[in-house]
């Protein structure tokens, strides 16, 4: 018996749900998965595991839902050996895929709800420690032989560090609160009834132009000027004003697109150091870093080295 499988034994007991007829993947990973179950009568429904760092989703679904923000139903969950298990209503397939409007109506609605106390806080103290975060996973991942070619990082993340104090400035400022993390057109789900947001399980409290900042993506370059249509359409649809405001001198899409991008470069690093810590994907992700590094670089102002 695998883990997952233990973990669905204790849901279905847990919801009295018997005579599983299918386990179909949606979507799995090394850190987590969803599956469609189909019990007897057509009944379905969501399983989702996940092991640690998203472990606090259940919680975090909990809370949205007493904030009336339109996610999936949490019907059953439990914690087993490390590892979180979920049953969540079957949204079915979307009928289209969310538009810009449909993910500032989700901004607008996440932002205006109040943050719960046990999401972790990523807050100016926070992002000012981002850069010495990175370069301390950069080297413990050398210690182990590993990324010895990435020489080249070292500059302008002691260049962002050296700036990381001056250019947090504004954090702070409004929308800060309740933040998605995950904010992309795929953790939308548009149903006949409207929008659902799917896949809190890395939800923090802080600036909310890091989630405006995560619409468009990281696979492409870093789009200023579409953030910045976001960012006012945001406003028009009842967001908070200072949404528009600059931040640490710096236009707030440029601002926004920075340090988001410094935040998925620690992100990316921790994972390469402690949740996934695959050698074999480590050229994969520091082009990946590398290419952060200069849109950082570049949307918080720092002078070329």
């Amino acid at each position: 018996m695998d883990d997952t499988t233990a973990l669905l034994d204790r849901l279905t007991a847990q919801t009295g749900l018997h005579g599983l007829l299918s386990r179909t993947p949606v979507r799995v990973w090394i850190l987590s998965g969803v599956e469609r179950l189909i019990f007897p009568g057509d009944q379905r429904v969501i399983f989702k595991f996940a092991r640690k760092p998203f472990t606090g989703e259940a919680d975090a679904l909990r809370h949205v839902a007493a904030q009336g923000i339109p996610a999936p139903r949490l019907i059953a969950s439990v914690e087993h050996d490390g590892m979180l298990g979920m049953l969540l209503e079957d949204l079915g397939e979307p009928v289209r895929e969310a538009t810009v409007d449909d993910g500032i109506a989700a901004a607008v609605a996440t932002h205006n709800a109040d943050p719960a106390g046990f999401l972790p806080v990523l807050d100016r103290k926070t992002l000012i420690e981002l850069p010495g975060r990175a370069a301390a996973s950069l080297a413990d991942l050398r210690s182990s032989g590993r990324w010895t070619d990435t020489t080249d990082l070292d500059g302008p993340l002691l260049a962002l560090d050296d700036h990381a104090d001056r250019l947090s400035l504004g954090a702070d400022l409004p929308p800060f609160g309740l933040c998605h993390s995950e904010f992309h057109p795929t953790s939308l789900h548009i149903g006949p009834d409207g929008w659902r947001l799917l896949d809190w399980a890395r939800a923090f409290t802080g600036p909310g132009l890091l989630d405006l900042a995560s619409w468009q993506g990281t696979t492409g370059p870093a789009d200023p000027a579409a953030l910045r249509r976001m960012i006012w359409g945001y406003i028009r649809a009842g967001g908070y004003g200072e949404a528009s405001r600059p931040r640490a001198g710096l236009p707030p899409e440029a601002w926004a697109l920075g340090w988001h991008r410094l935040w998925i470069i620690a992100w990316y690093l921790e994972q390469a150091t402690t949740w996934i810590n695959d050698s074999s994907q480590d050229d994969f992700v520091a082009q990946v870093v590398r290419r952060h590094l200069r849109e950082a670089i570049t949307c918080l102002g720092i002078p070329t080295l």
